[in-house]
């Protein structure tokens, strides 16, 4: 039976967009193969690990008439048509047991497992009120606060995203204990509040599958449509649907880790003090990232050392006429906030004094905030 017969590039295409949770070792051999069924002219591709199932719909031609299901390796199947030219005709056939890819001159045979074993994600039986939102906005907050999630940290919660959507506010958080980004937008819609915790594969693959791109006005922008369940979340949008298990537990109450009213106040550059940064970076020690930033009216100082006894210092005119403080950071948190904040040229600083955390925001922009503790250098 002829399964499909289209582009190297529109198989590829389909085969990306659901290969990201792949794993190359898994104790289930089959969870390494891609789940293909035909239903007369449509395709659908599925890959899971048992926590998240994504699943893409495609019309690829191949024989029009009857039902087939199959699976093969993702990865192998992948990495032979990156070999082939965007636009080579390629096929796939379903000869017993194997799968055989032709493009060209080339054959592939490819040794199969039943449809029948693979696990697929049982969906939750009642998702909540589902909801929809552009493409860009989902991605532009996920990008805004990824950076700042727990990796492989005990305290489970926090490796992932807290997802709130309440009213007409839909609002990002993320931490690993030493730092907290906090990122929201309005919505063209009310929605019932719902607090979830999206886990950090969840997360790399939506910034991976979503859309960014501007739309020009008067255009529909590319939607995604969001439902909850107490275990789950779905996402649909495109031909992708994306089902993944919660992260459960209590997530910190991060209104009460955003500081407020802090007295001392500086708008600076953004570009200028990533520089600095950067460059007294340089000389901080492998283990102990830090820096120390002095605030003095006029003046900010940023200082670093390593055991070799050696030491950068770095000096920026800056507006500013508060106390004079000096406080300490992981390097690396503040270089991380400023590289996310690419679009902007300036960025505000709010202090308390040397001991208490920092608050960093964009001028204007109430909907974007991070918070870094201080260390002790």
């Amino acid at each position: 039976m002829i399964v499909l017969k289209t582009t190297q590039n529109q198989l590829l295409t389909a085969l990306q967009s659901v290969s990201g949770i792949v794993e190359r070792r898994h104790t289930l051999p089959v969870l390494a193969n891609v789940l293909i069924r035909k239903n007369g002219g449509s395709l659908q591709f599925t890959t899971s690990d048992l926590e998240i199932q994504i699943r893409t719909t495609a019309e690829l031609g191949g024989d029009d008439s009857g039902s087939f299901g199959t699976t093969v390796n993702a990865r192998k199947l992948i990495d032979i048509l990156r070999t082939m030219h965007a636009d080579q005709s390629v096929s796939l056939e379903s000869q017993q047991s194997k799968l055989i890819l032709k493009g060209g001159k080339s054959k592939f045979s490819l040794q199969t497992l039943p449809a029948e074993d693979f696990p697929l994600v049982q969906e939750a039986p009642n998702f909540g009120p589902a909801f929809k939102v552009p493409q860009k906005t989902l991605k532009d907050l996920l990008d805004q606060v990824a950076f700042a999630m727990a990796v492989h940290d005990i305290r489970y919660y926090l490796n992932g995203i807290l997802f709130v959507a309440e009213g007409r506010q839909l609002s990002l958080v993320a931490t690993d204990g030493h730092r907290l980004a906090f990122s929201s937008a309005t919505l063209d819609v009310e929605v019932p509040k719902q607090e979830v915790i999206l886990p950090r594969k969840t997360v790399i693959e939506l910034q991976r599958l979503l859309s960014d791109a501007s739309v020009p006005e008067g255009q529909q922008a590319p939607m995604i449509e969001m439902q909850f369940a107490g275990n789950q979340a779905k996402f649909s949008f495109g031909a992708m649907e994306f089902v993944t298990k919660l992260v459960e537990g209590k997530f910190p109450d991060y209104n009460r880790v955003i500081p407020k009213n802090h007295k001392n106040i500086v708008t600076v550059g953004r570009a200028p003090l990533l520089a600095s940064l950067n460059r007294a970076s340089i000389l901080t020690s492998e283990k102990f990232k830090g820096v120390r930033l002095n605030f003095e009216p006029g003046t900010l100082r940023v200082t670093s050392n390593n055991a070799e006894q050696e030491e950068a210092v770095d000096e920026l005119d800056i507006d500013y006429g508060g106390d004079q403080i000096e406080i300490g950071f992981n390097v690396t948190y503040l270089i991380d906030a400023l590289n996310n904040m690419s679009q902007q040229e300036m960025i505000t600083i709010e202090l308390q004094d040397g001991n208490s955390s920092a608050l960093v925001t964009m001028p204007g922009n109430a909907q974007f905030k991070y918070v870094v503790m201080p260390m002790r250098i």
